[in-house]
């Protein structure tokens, strides 16, 4: 037997990284994800036998098995360094058992980051595979299974072929539908609010806004309402009640969790889960820095915990020292509380080292890695800086019975804003030096009507936001839930939102009647709470399994009976089959509506549908059509290509640009729809319009 130590990793790149740290007496494999699985052909779970799982080797990791175990009988010791979760746990328990390591053995090694310390130091603290952490892997994949392979069947017998279920995928599609719903019974309501420009002496103006009556929030509901307050405000005077003057603190957010990390990503970036996951997972896994070879750049990647390491710490306030100067470091560390939920397993996500900036490395980067890894890094560079301070002013003034208030905040001292920009705290509006009691001159009234505004639909980031709040799924899982969810045809995007299809409400309804703990919240959350007591060892995983799947089962034989065949009538296209002259029908696949003759089998005529956008190309002037990526992804492309190849993920404004003459596209923002210049070197852009609430 050889004398060196076999270490192996899931991923090639992992590998590639991790040899580059350890010396001749190493030697580093990649078993390429997991080695076992269930088999996709049936259950694989012996429901008669405590819900045993029946594991087989997956196709095509036959060579890849052959090395491992060659090389592990050549070896004096095996490390298994899969990644520091659950999934990697589990991926640790098959690679042990396929290569016959004894239990106990102290096999198994982790670490948060890919560097030299980090991996040196895991070797020195292996331990054996931990038993419960597998077990609440097994616990969930054959929890989803049992739901999968059970109703997907009942979806394809009763709507249509090719559907599935999930035990959390249900739950997000009954949110948007639910979130829909909300927004087709909105009913708008008006309100007027009134803006009121004062002077202290007739020249230094500012304004307030009226908030109370007789010491009440004041609700204006139309306009005579108004008109009444309005006449009233012309001739009050106006007295200054009270000025406060303050310092205001603002703390710098805590680094980023999987969670948190979609979230900012999806709104800065546009990514959406799954893409930012890709590349953290890049990152983490390590990249070719030029002479220095393979680097990993980030800490794992998914994680809930805001933890930081004392050493990462420490470094980040000598680089903020030096950098910024001793003013911008905090006079202790920074401290952050996880959720209460959170495992708290691994550190946050940051730099493996804050030396390494964004720009030192922009060359080696793809413009996603360097982007991504710019926001990472300044998130966690920001969280151990001085936080920003402001200085506010805030003014009470009577007119009568009515109340105002002016309020104003400037910035003093940029602190962790310095590095990374957050949401604007500055209130621009100069109020004067004045005593109480001082009397105030009116300038003028600004009345301005509103309409309350339906909730809004659900966006990458507030649906990641959603499920972490209520403990739907784990942050790993949002991506695959989300793409899950599009590629099944059961919502859509729109404009970077969530809309649920004609399908998506069938099937949630149907679960929803015949399978209510399915698609409840609630219920969902419990199953998480469950899985992390297995984790802890507080209970047993077949227990968990049998609690949940006896009823289940009793409810899938009563559906089986009561649900009847839901029948998704094909609709009329309006037109004729050009190859045989028999109406056109939109009918309903597997991946969404196409048009298909009415003669089918005899005419097999088909044609996708090509939803026309209502604007004209703004290159050629043809008609704009709504299409859909191979992902799901809707954007819009010119009806005359490829004659003109026009193409945007943003709605075009059918408007050029008067600046540089390329297309105005929409984009959507807090404040409404904005037309943007869609060349990238061009900044050109239009006031935001507010949403319009559809009647």
């Amino acid at each position: 037997m050889a004398d060196h130590t076999l270490v192996i990793v899931e991923s090639a790149a992992k590998a590639k990284t991790i040899a580059k740290f350890l010396g001749k007496n190493y030697r580093v494999k990649a078993s390429v994800g997991h080695i076992r699985d269930l088999p996709k052909s049936k259950l694989g779970i012996d429901v008669n036998n405590n819900f045993e799982p029946q594991y087989i080797t997956i196709r095509g990791k036959g060579e890849i098995l052959k090395e491992i175990r060659n090389e592990a009988k050549k070896s004096s010791r095996v490390l298994l360094a899969t990644d520091p979760d659950r999934e990697g746990e589990a991926i640790a328990w098959h690679l042990q058992n396929f290569i016959n390591i004894p239990e106990g053995s102290k096999c198994r090694i982790e670490f948060n980051e890919i560097t030299s310390e980090a991996i040196k130091r895991a070797i020195k603290n292996s331990r054996p595979v931990d038993v419960n952490l597998v077990n609440a892997q097994q616990a969930r994949r054959v929890l989803d299974r049992l739901v999968g392979y059970n109703l997907s069947p009942l979806l394809w017998s009763k709507v249509r072929k090719g559907l599935s279920a999930g035990r959390v995928q249900s739950v997000v599609v009954k949110v948007i539908c639910e979130r829909e719903k909300e927004i087709q019974d909105f009913k708008p309501e008006e309100y007027w609010t009134i803006e009121v420009l004062l002077s202290k002496d007739g020249s230094s103006q500012f304004s307030a806004n009226l908030l109370s009556y007789r010491g009440r929030k004041l609700e204006i509901k139309n306009a005579s309402e108004q008109q009444k307050v309005a006449d009233y405000l012309q001739g009050a005077e106006y007295i200054l009640k009270s000025l406060e003057k303050k310092e205001k603190q603002i703390r710098p957010k805590p680094p980023f969790t999987t969670s948190t990390l979609q979230q900012e990503a999806s709104r800065r970036l546009g990514f959406s889960p799954s893409r930012t996951m890709r590349v953290a997972q890049e990152m983490y896994e390590g990249l070719e820095l030029g002479k220095k070879g393979a680097v990993g750049l980030i800490t794992y990647l998914r994680t809930d915990s805001t933890r930081i390491a004392n050493t990462a710490q420490a470094e980040a306030l000598d680089f903020i020292k030096a950098e910024y100067g001793d003013s911008f470091a905090p006079h202790t560390p920074n401290q952050y509380k996880s959720r209460k939920s959170a495992q708290d397993a691994h550190e946050a996500i940051r730099p493996s080292s804050v030396i390494r900036t964004p720009d030192s490395i922009k060359q080696y980067l793809s413009r996603d890695q360097y982007r991504l890894y710019k926001l990472i890094w300044e998130r966690f560079v920001a969280s151990q800086m001085a936080a920003a301070r402001y200085d506010t002013v805030k003014a009470e003034i009577n007119a009568g019975e009515y109340g105002l208030r002016a309020s104003s905040s400037q910035l003093k001292f940029p602190g962790y804003k310095k590095v990374y920009k957050d949401e604007e705290d500055e209130v621009r509006n100069p109020i004067p030096d004045m005593e109480d009691g001082q009397p105030l001159q009116l300038e003028k009234l600004i009345p301005e009507q509103h309409f309350t505004q339906p909730p809004p639909r659900y966006t990458d980031a507030s649906l990641v936001k959603l499920l972490e709040e209520k403990n739907i799924g784990r942050p790993s899982t949002y991506a695959p839930i989300i793409e899950t969810i599009i590629k099944r045809s059961y919502v859509e995007r729109q404009n970077k939102q969530f809309v649920p299809t004609e399908l998506g409400y069938i099937v949630v309804d149907l679960l929803t009647q015949h399978f209510g703990n399915i698609v409840d919240i609630g219920f969902t959350a419990r199953m998480e709470e469950e899985l992390d007591l297995v984790e802890e060892g507080k209970m047993n995983w077949k227990e968990v399994i049998r609690d949940f799947y006896d009823p289940f089962n009793a409810d899938l034989e009563k559906a089986q009976d009561l649900i009847e065949k839901v029948e998704i009538k094909d609709e009329d296209a309006g037109k004729e089959c050009p190859q045989c002259g028999k109406p056109l029908l939109i009918k309903h696949g597997r991946f969404g509506k196409f048009i298909a003759c009415s003669g089918f089998p005899d005419c097999r005529y088909t044609e996708s549908i090509n939803e026309e956008a209502g604007v004209n190309c703004p290159i050629c002037s043809g008609p704009v059509l709504a299409l859909k990526s191979k992902k799901g992804r809707r954007y819009y492309g010119c009806k005359n290509y490829p004659e003109c190849n026009f193409r945007s993920w943003n709605k075009p404004t059918g408007e050029k640009c008067p600046i540089c003459g390329d297309a105005m596209v929409e984009k959507y923002n807090k404040q409404g729809s904005q037309a943007v210049c869609q060349n990238p070197e061009c900044k050109h852009r239009s006031e935001s319009r507010e949403h319009v609430v559809a009647h």
